[in-house]
């Protein structure tokens, strides 16, 4: 029995925030109730903020990172080191990276991983944007950064053949992280670690 609603707009609103990663109908008619509590230019300032984020917010045009700027603030910062690029699935990797603390290079943000049932292929992620940025010879060291699961081994090889025509030293994150782990959802600590005693890839596990 579907649930009913005393008013069609309160529904609506429940059944946008209910399309929301991980949010369920009685999460997002909690949300929406509380949002309706509120005064109104508390209510505007979160649409607004919604709004803008959407409209203004941009993608770096070197590490594809998100930005407020073409050049995001982690590439354009001059004490970083522009000789390592550390290889990610996606921004929220970038934000775990960070909050270890343990890592002072540059990113490349794939904007995923390969992954035929998905039926995401290598055309479809930044992979040519890091060959290029190996090419212009800045990088010495490309750190594979990617979660422990098949669709990210399978990611790691092809950039690995990808790459093996340079002369780049190409590194992975200590297995410190279980297999099947996503990257967002490892502790500091262990991601920390693993980042620091990140070991060889030979194109082998």
């Amino acid at each position: 029995m579907n649930q009913q609603y005393p008013s069609i707009l309160l529904e609506k609103a429940i059944d946008e925030f209910a399309k929301l990663p991980g949010i369920g109908r009685k999460t997002a008619m909690r949300l929406v109730l509380y949002l309706l509590k509120q005064d109104y230019p508390t209510v505007e300032r979160f649409g607004n903020a919604i709004m803008t984020l959407k409209r203004e917010v941009r993608y770096c045009k070197v590490c594809h990172n998100i930005s407020d700027t073409d050049i995001c603030q982690i590439c354009a910062n001059p004490t970083r080191d522009a000789t390592t690029i550390c290889v990610v699935e996606n921004i929220r990797d970038v934000m775990a990276i960070e909050n270890t603390q343990q890592y002072n290079g540059l990113y490349h943000v794939l904007g995923g991983v390969i992954s035929p049932m998905d039926g995401i292929g290598p055309s479809d992620l930044q992979i040519e944007s890091l060959v290029e940025r190996v090419k212009s010879g800045t990088a010495h060291e490309i750190i594979l950064a990617l979660s422990s699961t098949m669709e990210g081994d399978t990611t790691n090889f092809y950039i690995f053949r990808k790459l093996a025509p340079y002369n780049i030293k190409l590194t992975m994150i200590a297995r410190g992280i279980s297999i099947g782990d996503e990257l967002e959802y490892t502790d500091e600590v262990t991601l920390g670690r693993s980042i620091i005693n990140r070991t060889i890839f030979t194109g082998t596990l």
